[in-house]
């Protein structure tokens, strides 16, 4: 791609002039302090507190936290919830099996009765959210080692996290921002009683599959709906046939106005990861080594179990989640090097360091206190880069085999359970044999011997032999180099690979525990695991945890100094998994010369892409017949059509899968499903001429809803305001 200069050269004043409105992943309790302002001149007609508020019902109350990473949000007086269709994949994979095929086909409950309990899923609302910096760093004192001070830092959040939610049923956070410049705490409470409601067909809900993942333009209905159940106090409480729909306190009005080009846009939700402080030499190493690397072993990966599923349905829908898994970041890190590249990221990143150090030499005060830190940044970094790409391919190699992840469960499950009474030892198995069902049903151990041989070979030629776990040795002198014939013989060994025989063993660990722990602890799996893990643990873990410990110590240094520079910037702290608000405007992008990307997709160019004979492209016959009847109901826009996607330029990351994307009313007008392929580097390296954020349009939502599924009940209990615009 072309390197605009022009681009190039507004970036550099980003560093010069206070932050641009599309940036940042604001904290919600500070809104009032440093954007609330910037947001209404954008046209936002919202306070701070109608956002975040603990004294009445705000926004922040109608969004969770959806499972473990993701964002929904409650859209209806009883607890239904919106988040997107890869969100709750999990869960709709779990229900599903060859003759309910909710994966393909879509799944929705015509009753409350009809919906579906999902063991192990939960949603977490944020109670409130406090700056605890100064109780945290109270005893703090300049000059103490990093030692010390961690060990003053760490009883202090575990007494303040034990006060705060002492008798309340809630669970406390507490969070370094600014690498530890200052610290936050959250309170939240989880409900457990989460339900699916309704899921559509795959062709829908990931239409474009991986081919269209991460890229604009996007077709994609990425949305699924969950409700919340709680006990008759509307409080937390297990499954049980006899509790109710959650009361929420907020809920999300829709819009059904629709959007148009610098319409003004805001995101709530749950950013995971960003690294936007970073220095140059952290990213070069990112996009010369180690996001290439992964990406060349995750292909091996992708290509090994893209051949197996497409021989059956069966391993198809095995693999589904799997297969989604890693090739969301497989693709992403491709587009990263992308972004980073065409922006050229590096020469920016060095100007400002450039800038930093001129400012900090210019001032005997500032150089002592800064003078060293990048030249300290720069060496630790060098000294990292031996050993951060086979700490990367602890998790992209030997740990991807799913039976020797299994082994270690089962191992480790034999261990704890030694000294367990024979009641609690049956128990505990029965336990156990449920997991191990759960395991088997969704594995394929042909897929898995493939995957074990290559992520080997890779491990082998990419990583410095001084790294190399003890075992290659066996490799390169008994099986002569062979490493499929290594991973087939292992797998052959190894008892957790047969069903029958590991249940037999389990029933033997109640009559002979000693035995089976011998047993259990000379299998082959586990002993590929014990010579990997104790290179790794002991020559790999210490090295680069013990480096990075420095590097964090000198960023939270580094990070003091950028923001004393640039006194007049606001700056907002990295994601961290914790509520943010992010705004922006609908609009298109331009990534490369003569490309302009367009804001907004429609039902029409589903049809243009539709191909019958493409597992891409392939939609369902009924939304065919929807579309040539021009059937659209009350979800129409302006120009005859059923809007699908919309791009804008809101600050977003992972995490904020499933947020909800707002218009200047605060009402719903499309859930964040993704960003596009040139502007995922934003987690590193934010460019507001070209980093989007990808969202389903509502309306879609709406109409699939309603023409496709026929659930109009569940449209009848939303909130929906506006009309559409003529």
């Amino acid at each position: 791609m072309k390197i605009r200069n022009f681009f190039a050269t507004l970036l550099l004043s980003c560093f010069l002039l206070p932050v641009q409105a599309e940036e940042g992943l604001w904290i919600p309790m500070l809104l009032q302090r440093y954007n609330i302002d910037v947001m209404q001149k954008q046209g936002l007609k919202l306070s701070a507190d109608d956002i975040y508020s603990v004294n009445q019902a705000c926004l922040k109350d109608a969004i969770v936290i959806f499972g473990g990473g993701c964002t929904g949000e409650l859209i209806s007086e009883d607890g239904l919830v919106l988040t997107n269709h890869h969100c709750g994949f999990g869960a709709i994979q779990s229900h599903s099996s060859v003759d309910n095929d909710y994966l393909t086909d879509g799944f929705w409950a015509m009753s409350k009765e009809e919906e579906l309990p999902n063991a192990g899923l939960k949603v977490t609302f944020l109670i409130r959210m406090e700056d605890v910096t100064s109780k945290i760093l109270n005893s703090v004192i300049p000059g103490m080692s990093e030692e010390i001070r961690d060990s003053i830092i760490n009883v202090e959040i575990n007494k303040l996290k034990k006060e705060s939610v002492e008798g309340t049923g809630y669970k406390a956070v507490i969070k370094p921002f600014y690498y530890g410049n200052e610290y936050y705490m959250f309170i939240y409470q989880e409900y457990t009683d989460i339900r699916l409601v309704g899921a559509p067909p795959n062709a829908i809900g990931n239409y474009g599959e991986d081919f269209d993942n991460w890229v604009w333009p996007r077709h994609t209905g990425d949305f699924s709906l969950f409700r919340i159940y709680a006990g008759n106090d509307n409080q937390p409480a297990d499954y049980s046939p006899d509790n109710s729909p959650y009361k929420p306190k907020k809920h999300l009005q829709i819009s059904k106005a629709g959007i148009e080009e610098d319409d003004f846009t805001m995101i709530m939700g749950y950013p995971g990861t960003t690294n936007e402080y970073i220095i140059s030499d952290e990213i070069d190493l990112m996009l010369n080594s180690l996001l290439p690397r992964k990406v060349a072993i995750r292909d091996a990966r992708l290509k090994i179990i893209d051949k197996y599923m497409r021989q059956n349905d069966t391993t198809r829908i095995m693999y589904a989640a799997k297969y989604r898994s890693i090739s969301n970041a497989w693709k992403k890190w491709q587009g990263v090097i992308v972004g980073l590249e065409s922006t050229d990221a590096l020469t920016q990143k060095r100007l400002l360091e450039d800038q930093f150090q001129k400012w900090t030499l210019s001032s005997p005060e500032r150089a002592a206190k800064y003078g060293e830190i990048l030249n300290g940044l720069k060496t630790q970094n060098a000294s990292l880069s031996k050993y951060s790409l086979v700490y990367e391919y602890s998790g992209e190699s030997v740990m991807a085999t799913e039976l020797l992840d299994f082994a270690l469960d089962c191992n480790s499950f034999i261990t704890s359970s030694m000294e367990l009474s024979l009641d609690e030892k049956k128990k505990a198995v029965d336990a156990f044999k449920n997991t191990a069902n759960g395991f088997f049903k969704n594995y394929n151990q042909i897929i898995d011997v493939e995957i074990f041989a290559a992520v080997l070979r890779f491990f082998y030629n990419d990583i410095a032999k001084e790294f190399h776990p003890a075992f290659f040795q066996i490799i390169e002198t008994k099986y002569k180099g062979d490493f499929d014939k290594f991973a087939s013989d292992t797998f052959k060994k190894s008892v957790f690979s047969n069903k029958k025989y590991l249940f037999a063993l389990l029933d033997q660990f109640l009559e002979n525990s000693e035995k089976v722990n011998k047993r259990v602890s000379k299998d082959p799996m586990v002993e590929v695991y014990r010579s990997y893990s104790n290179l790794y643990y002991e020559r790999v873990v210490p090295y680069y945890m013990d480096i990075n410990s420095k590097m964090q110590l000198l960023y939270r240094v580094y990070m003091q100094g950028i923001r004393e520079m640039q006194e007049d910037k606001v700056f907002y702290p990295d994601a961290n998994f914790t509520m943010r608000v992010a705004f922006g405007k609908v609009e298109g992008y331009q990534p490369a010369d003569a490309i302009i990307y367009d804001y907004a997709t429609d039902l029409s160019g589903i049809m243009e892409k539709y191909r019958s004979d493409s597992v891409n492209y392939s939609i369902p016959k009924k939304l065919i017949e929807l579309y040539n009847k021009k059937d659209f109901g009350k979800w129409i826009n302006k120009d005859g059509d059923i809007p699908v996607c919309f791009a804008a330029s809101n600050h977003t990351s992972g995490g904020n899968s499933g947020s909800p994307i707002l218009n200047a009313d605060g009402h719903l007008i499309g859930i964040n499903f993704d960003r596009n392929w040139e502007g995922t580097m934003s987690d590193i390296y934010y460019d507001v001429s070209i980093c989007r954020n990808i969202s389903v349009d509502i309306r879609y939502v709406l109409f699939v809803i309603d023409k496709l599924a026929g659930a109009g009940y569940l449209i009848d209990e939303m909130d929906i305001v506006g009309e559409v615009t003529p």
